[in-house]
């Protein structure tokens, strides 16, 4: 990846900006310095003005031209600096959307003279001219990557800067606590009106206190961002699909009574009380001399070793067998759920324990009461709200992380009765962790990192 081209605020930069296929209406955006005169290379307007005559935030109607050659007919829309998403001047020609024509408009764009864009260039941009901060450029990734509505609400409210809003005000009082501290320092025999070190110590708990509780906003955040890992197990024709597809309100699944239906993994997305959780059907695990049979069985044994929440399934309608036995001994300990499923037929197996869950997938019997108890077992029966102050990511956590391991050593120099200049240098390295989470302060390699996980165009 060119570093270069990602920081080289001189070039203009194009790229598609809609999902490759078949659509009404494809975007190609471009963004620079030379956007629109580039834009006049290749595209001509019903009026015949050229795109540089154009006001802001104005649409305008005409054909997309290579030389001589008519590409498509199109509109373009028109942002002018400082008013627009990158702070720079940006064109969206809106063609139409099948491969072929945003593929023809944009080579005219690039052969016209913009560079095609790196990934997540154009919201880099947006961040590195002041539009948005750190903080904020990550939760356009989690808006667009976002499965529930709880999520994306979440994210919009990061973007909104609540969680910045949060940092800043955390970070506005360790300044006034460092201000004082050092004048303390450079300035011991002045008259001056200094905190008391009763103050500084109940002012830096108060700091600690509250990027402890950023931090552990983090676990609520990143499932929030990524998904909680369901594997639903148990052994052959307990009705694991059954449960796939009554959870999904929709036949994902293929179900029949023969035993062994489901020979890989089924992987999908699914909204559990505004939690996104991704579900995973296995293979029923039996013993088996199938060559295939062995690799799905295999390969559910994987998924339970990782799964987030384990949701171990067994049959009501028939006694407790060895290969349920196995199955409860080698997922205890782990968070898990036990659904006895079919429990509209008789009931013959014969098994009690606290927090298991009795449906019956094929009636849809007690769905509702599962989907609660999955909801639980992530976040103990918390109300999911938008909570945009949340920490989403492992770097936000990992910067809350320092700056609150900074600020403990800072009280505890003040504490320990320790000299104002090592409480001092505790408390800059806090502040300097603090900064880190909105990208106050970065390096390119955390910004390649953050925007090579954009696709590109966004």
């Amino acid at each position: 990846m060119n570093k270069q081209h990602k920081i080289d605020m001189e070039d203009t930069i194009a790229a598609i900006s809609t999902p490759i296929g078949e659509s009404a209406i494809g975007i190609v955006r471009l963004s620079g310095n030379r956007c629109l005169e580039i834009a006049g290379r290749i595209f001509r307007s019903k009026t015949g003005k050229a795109p540089s005559t154009f006001k802001s935030f104005t649409i305008h109607y005409g054909r997309v031209m290579d030389g001589d050659l008519d590409v498509d007919e199109a509109l373009l829309a028109v942002m002018r600096a400082p008013k627009s998403y990158t702070k720079e001047d940006m064109a969206e020609i809106s063609c139409h959307g099948g491969v072929v024509p945003l593929r023809k408009v944009l080579s005219g764009a690039l052969r016209a003279g913009a560079r095609l864009a790196e990934p997540g260039e154009f919201t880099r941009r947006a961040f590195i001219n002041g539009r948005i901060d750190l903080a904020q450029a990550e939760a356009v990734l989690d808006i667009i990557r976002s499965k529930t509505d709880s999520s994306m609400a979440m994210a919009l409210e990061r973007l909104d800067g609540g969680l910045s809003a949060a940092v800043k005000g955390i970070k506005d009082e360790v300044i006034s606590i460092l201000a004082g501290v050092e004048a303390s320092v450079d300035f011991p025999e002045e008259d001056l009106e200094i905190i008391s070190e009763a103050c500084t110590k109940e002012r830096l708990g108060s700091v600690l206190f509250s990027l402890k509780k950023l931090a552990d906003s983090a676990n609520k955040g990143i499932i929030m961002r990524e998904g909680v890992s369901c594997v639903i197990c148990g052994k052959p024709n307990v009705g694991k699909s059954s449960l796939l597809n009554a959870l999904l309100k929709k036949e994902r699944a293929i179900v029949t009574h023969v035993p062994g239906t489901t020979r890989d993994s089924i992987e999908e997305y699914a909204d559990i009380e505004g939690i996104p959780f991704r579900l995973i059907d296995t293979a029923g695990i039996t013993s088996s001399a199938d060559i295939v049979e062995k690799q799905g069985i295999i390969r559910s044994r994987e998924h339970i070793k990782n799964a987030s929440l384990v949701m171990l399934v067994l049959d009501a309608g028939v006694p407790l067998s060895g290969e349920d036995t196995a199955l409860l001994k080698d997922t205890e300990g782990r968070p898990r759920i036990i659904v006895i499923n079919k429990s509209d037929l008789p009931r013959k197996i014969d098994f009690k324990a606290p927090g298991t869950v009795e449906v019956s997938a094929k009636k849809g019997y007690a769905i509702d009461k599962l989907r609660t108890a999955m909801a639980e077992a992530v976040f103990g029966g918390a109300v999911i709200g938008q909570e945009g102050c949340a920490i989403s990511n492992l770097r936000q956590k990992e910067a809350c992380r320092q700056a609150a391991e900074a600020a403990s050593r800072a009280l505890g120099a003040v504490e320990g009765g320790q000299s104002a200049e090592l409480a001092a240098v505790d408390i800059r390295e806090c502040l300097d962790h603090i900064s880190e989470i909105a990208g106050e302060t970065f390096d390119e390699d955390i910004l390649d990192r953050v925007f090579s996980s954009f696709c590109i165009g966004k």
